[in-house]
């Protein structure tokens, strides 16, 4: 069975409620038009009776009745039944309603067959009180319908004729109108097909329309952007990575090469020291890239339980067990909320930066934040080396970044410390920044990490 496309869903539910809407609309024109044209019967029927009923008050009643028009029977009956006065085509024996159907004192409107009363079709009669309390009458008005029933005939055929022909051009139009509407989608769909057939970046074309398909097509052009940048830097992380694995490769193959060679001059202490330091180097890389791949699959979990800062920074610093690490320790027990293991990475990534770049002296301390800067705990760590730029203080949370100066000539680092660092504190819900040290040489890292209230640190 085939599948209706979208085009053609919308066009059949537009048709279908339409369809809906103009058969409850004609019916309902039909009973308007139906309960209108009695009305109008009933008015000037009464309107007769009314007139005859004011003669037959002031016992001036003719005979025959003068009435207008050929569909229209009048009689006036009195309480036995007797008919004493009539139109000039009405019956003159037999009353148009049985008189125990009559109500002598109100207004009625009655159905009756229409060969009781000699017209065609079916037959509305009014009937209205009359004459004086001693001698009480009725006038009978009755009036053909025949009329009323053609034209709610002929409305009816009109309308079962010219819905159908109505519906059939609605539909058309609106074939044309939705077609029109979903030509932005379609041109969506063949620039998505164009970009997906060719290497390198390319935009969705974008409708003039300030409607939900502009938005739509903005919204993707700005997915495809961050596609196209998400795919330019795994393309550099897997270029830097391969290069940054390659190099402690490179010198394993070399060592070995050379041990090989040269045989039993060999010093395969020298050899097996060197080997060694390669493969540490080559080690810690892969846990920072696989550290680096589990954090950008896995979402952000704010903490797993309350962390109290001033022994985490003394736990990190014992890892030196001389200068030039010191504590700074805070005033009271500064708590917030993360994973230890992770908390005490960024530490431990922090000092042993700082330790590789100071001339003298790293320094860890925390302190509790003002009011102005929110539920926050600072935690720093300065040390007294040459500094980073501050036109590069951003740069150095880029992947694989390695800056020129002297501060970068670390032994055997790949850049990537500082990359882990900002997303591992950014996994806690705080901020890492730079700046100058207190005395203008060196540099501070500050971190702001969630403050958790004592008491419920402690629980």
């Amino acid at each position: 069975m085939p599948i209706l496309g979208l085009r053609g869903r919308l066009t059949a539910i537009g048709v279908f409620g339409l369809t809906i809407g103009l058969a409850l609309g004609g019916v309902v024109l039909l009973g308007a038009l139906g309960f209108v044209l009695q009305r109008t019967v009933d008015t000037e029927a009464f309107r007769t009776a009314d007139a005859v009923a004011l003669l037959a008050a002031e016992d001036a009643l003719p005979d025959p009745l003068p009435v207008a028009g050929g569909q229209v029977r009048v009689q006036v009956v009195d309480e036995q039944g007797r008919i004493r006065a009539a139109s000039i085509d009405a019956d003159r024996l037999v009353p148009m309603v049985r008189p125990e159907r009559l109500d002598r004192t109100g207004r009625q409107r009655l159905e009756v067959p229409a060969e009781r009363v000699g017209l065609v079709g079916p037959v509305r009669v009014v009937a209205v009180p009359a004459g004086t309390a001693a001698d009480p009458l009725t006038v009978l008005v009755a009036r053909s319908m025949a009329d009323v029933r053609h034209s709610i005939h002929v409305v009816r055929v009109i309308l079962l004729v010219a819905f159908p022909l109505l519906v059939a051009v609605l539909a058309g139009v609106a074939w044309r109108v939705v077609g029109a509407t979903l030509r932005p989608v379609e041109q969506l769909r063949r620039g998505a097909e164009e970009i997906t057939g060719r290497a390198g970046a390319g935009r969705l074309p974008v409708p003039a329309s300030a409607d939900e398909i502009h938005r739509l097509a903005v919204t993707l052009n700005g997915m495809l952007d961050r596609l196209e940048s998400a795919r330019v830097r795994q393309r550099a992380f897997v270029s830097d990575a391969a290069h940054e694995l390659r190099s402690p490769l490179t010198n394993i193959r070399t060592e070995l090469e050379v041990a090989q060679r040269l045989a039993d001059r060999t010093d395969w202490t020298a050899v097996t020291a060197n080997l060694l330091t390669d493969t540490d180097r080559l080690s810690r890389l892969v846990d920072d890239l696989l550290l680096l791949a589990r954090l950008d699959e896995t979402p952000p979990t704010r903490g797993t339980g309350p962390v109290e800062l001033g022994a985490l920074l003394t736990d990190v610093a014992a890892r030196y067990p001389s200068p030039p690490v010191r504590v700074t320790p805070p005033a009271g027990p500064l708590w917030t909320i993360g994973t230890v293991e992770e908390l005490r990475r960024v530490l431990a990534n922090l000092v042993d930066n700082a330790v590789r770049h100071a001339d003298g002296s790293v320094v860890l301390a925390a302190e509790a934040t003002g009011p102005d800067v929110g539920a926050y705990h600072l935690v720093t760590v300065t040390d007294d080396g040459p500094g980073i730029p501050v036109a590069d203080r951003e740069r150095v949370f880029d992947r694989f970044t390695r800056l020129d100066d002297g501060r970068a000539r670390d032994d055997g680092g790949a850049g990537l410390g500082l990359a882990i660092v900002r997303e591992l504190v950014r996994r806690a819900g705080g901020s890492i920044t730079l700046t100058d040290a207190p005395d203008q040489r060196g540099l501070r890292v500050c971190l702001l990490l969630p403050a958790l209230p004592a008491e419920d640190g402690q629980r």
